[in-house]
């Protein structure tokens, strides 16, 4: 069994596993940039090391320092989070080539899986639906207009590594594409270090569904269910649920096993999500698979009552599923919002700052993740996400009101946040029916401006 594992990433996430890591009896240690070092998982890790300056190239996507903090502090594993180094099959690779065990999957099977368009391949090979698009990665912008001209606009230009809606860039017409291809590279190459992009057709207001699997290194697979993530505005998701409220019950049966059989087909060894998208016809398509935790990967473990970091951390260990998928039952809901330091009324524009004071919500049914505390100074270097609010209840409306009641009560003052804005939503009509897709955020955006609401 592991003993001490380094978390190579920050924030929320870096919490949560170190806390998983002292209900386990494991050892952990904290890494933090210059930045980082009065951030809450440097105070709660049992050990914390700087390894580098703010810039994310200089410490959380330094390789080198990170693995020598590893060794240097005896530890025998690294857990990456999400983001960052999470999905690179070269540190993983390296982690393993200096003798540690790297907490997700073999790097092979992240780059198959972690690079979208190869992964597209092996859909196909599954037989898993796929959204049309380039098999190969996009070479130029000519190679990337011959293609759009011939299946059609709208397409998007996606990053082949990463996730997280970074690196992705929708064109509606020949002129933008220039725009867009050199766009999405540069952001894919600043969040992941491979400015590699491919080619699909973009599918106008989807629903975006995702499943949540677990493998091990014995060949099995079980499906958690399936979250539906489409509340999101330029590609980044504000609000997720568990399940998914208005998928049709033969549609979600072939998606659960869909995303099984792909799994089974190329050997996956650890936790991970397959994200389709469900277009109004109750077509299914594979969009990508992410081979780490997932940011929203709480309201799983809320309608499961499966703790997905711990078992990933036993996957790692070389330790079989403690579950069969008879043994996994949903008999509930579960939301999460995202609450982000950011200026709803300047475009959500992020606002970093000190928080001054701070009352987090609590209760029967209410869960928080977060890494902020009163008096913690909120960076301007990284992501705008400070805090998850997650609410869970026996029926979809319970948990929507108890969301309402936790947003009511909870205060962050120091920094502007999205707080109202998520209070609000979760009172619109199609949010509460469940009929919203993934242009459903931008309309609802506008309609605010358009009342000359808050924003």
């Amino acid at each position: 069994m592991i003993k001490k594992i380094l978390i190579a990433n920050r924030g929320e996430i870096a919490v949560r596993i170190i806390r998983t890591c002292k209900e386990m009896g494991i050892a952990s240690v904290a890494i933090y940039s210059t930045a980082d070092k009065d951030a809450l998982h440097t105070q709660i890790a049992d050990e914390a090391i700087c390894v580098g300056n703010a810039k994310v190239s200089d410490s959380y996507l330094n390789m080198n320092n990170i693995i020598q903090a590893a060794c240097n502090s005896g530890c025998d594993a690294i857990h990456p989070g999400f983001g960052f180094l999470s999905e690179n099959p070269k540190f993983a690779r390296l982690v393993k080539q200096c003798g540690l065990i790297f907490i997700g999957p073999d790097a092979s099977i992240i780059e198959k899986l972690g690079n979208k368009s190869a992964a597209r391949k092996m859909m196909m090979e599954a037989g898993v639906p796929v959204i049309p698009g380039s098999k190969e990665i996009l070479s130029s912008v000519d190679q990337g207009v011959k293609l759009a001209n011939e299946m059609g606009y709208p397409v998007i230009v996606k990053a082949s590594s990463g996730g997280g809606g970074r690196g992705m860039r929708i064109v509606w017409e020949e002129e933008e594409f220039e725009n867009a291809f050199h766009s999405a590279k540069s952001e894919a190459k600043v969040c992941f270090g491979d400015d590699d992009v491919y080619l699909e057709k973009y599918l106008e207001n989807p629903k975006h569904i995702e499943v949540q699997l677990m493998g091990d290194q014995f060949g099995n697979v079980i499906h958690l269910f399936e979250r539906d993530c489409s509340f999101q505005r330029r590609n980044q998701k504000m609000i997720e649920e568990a399940p998914c409220y208005v998928l049709d019950e033969t549609v979600r049966a072939n998606m659960l096993a869909s995303a099984v059989a792909a799994c089974k087909y190329v050997g996956y060894n650890s936790v991970g999500t397959i994200e389709f998208l469900l277009d109004k016809h109750n077509n299914y398509y594979f969009m990508e698979m992410n081979t780490r935790i997932q940011v929203e990967h709480p309201i799983t473990e809320m309608i499961t009552g499966v703790d997905i970091v711990k078992h990933q951390i036993r996957i790692a260990s070389g330790m079989p599923l403690k579950y069969k998928q008879e043994d996994i039952t949903c008999n509930r809901y579960s939301l999460e919002c995202r609450i982000n330091a950011e200026n709803i009324a300047k475009d959500f524009a992020p606002s970093p700052g000190k928080i001054n004071f701070l009352h987090i919500p609590g209760g029967r049914g209410v869960r928080n993740d977060s890494a902020v505390y009163c008096g913690y100074e909120i960076p301007p270097f990284y992501d705008s996400m400070i805090l998850k609010l997650i609410t869970f209840a026996p029926t979809r409306l319970e948990c929507i009101k108890k969301m309402r009641n936790a947003l009511s009560e909870l205060i962050i003052d120091g920094v502007q946040t999205n707080i109202e804005f998520h209070y609000l939503v979760l009172h619109s009509t199609k949010f509460v029916e469940g009929k919203y897709d993934t242009g459903y955020a931008q309309e609802y955006i506008k309609e605010l401006k358009e009342n000359g609401e808050f924003i």
